[in-house]
């Protein structure tokens, strides 16, 4: 098995770029359920390149008709991160005092599912990040509102 380093800069500059526009190669989610998980998956893909092909269980995108669930979903996307073994990025969940740039947090707002993702774009002196659907570039995670986060910190990439 070959491990890459995840560019975590390549993903920052991406999510700078696009967080308050829309790259025209991947497919606006906002009208069928929200955008910011494909916001994060692209983010994702600009810092490591690889894309995993798995049916079912992947993560990609080549067009909105095929793509995995996890590079459009928050569960999906959690679900892959954290067992992929294969090709692809892959995370461990940590406490939200970990955060880098380049992470992914996800929150809940009832405590029960997790519904947005969100990436990390600084930490220091307070937690930004930048996200779709409620288009944000650098805002301030203490100004959501939500019942539970869980921290996505990216290790690498298959």
């Amino acid at each position: 098995m070959i491990f890459l380093e995840y560019n975590r800069n390549k993903s920052l500059q991406y999510a700078h770029e696009w967080a308050l526009k829309r790259n025209p190669a991947y497919y606006n989610f906002d009208e069928i359920g929200g955008d910011c998980t494909n916001f994060i998956s692209q983010c994702l893909y600009a810092g490591c390149g690889v894309m995993n092909y798995t049916r079912d269980i992947g993560w990609y995108y080549t067009s909105p008709n095929d793509r995995a669930a996890a590079w459009s979903g928050v569960e999906y996307l959690y679900r892959f991160l954290t067992t992929n073994k294969k090709a692809g990025p892959y995370c461990a969940v940590l406490p939200i005092e970990y955060a880098q740039a380049g992470d992914i947090i996800q929150l809940s707002f009832d405590s029960e599912k997790f519904g947005h993702s969100l990436f990390v774009v600084n930490t220091e002196p307070e937690i930004l990040v930048s996200t779709h659907t409620d288009d944000s570039d650098r805002r301030p995670l203490d100004t959501y509102y939500y019942v539970k986060n869980r921290l996505l910190h990216i290790e690498g990439v298959r």
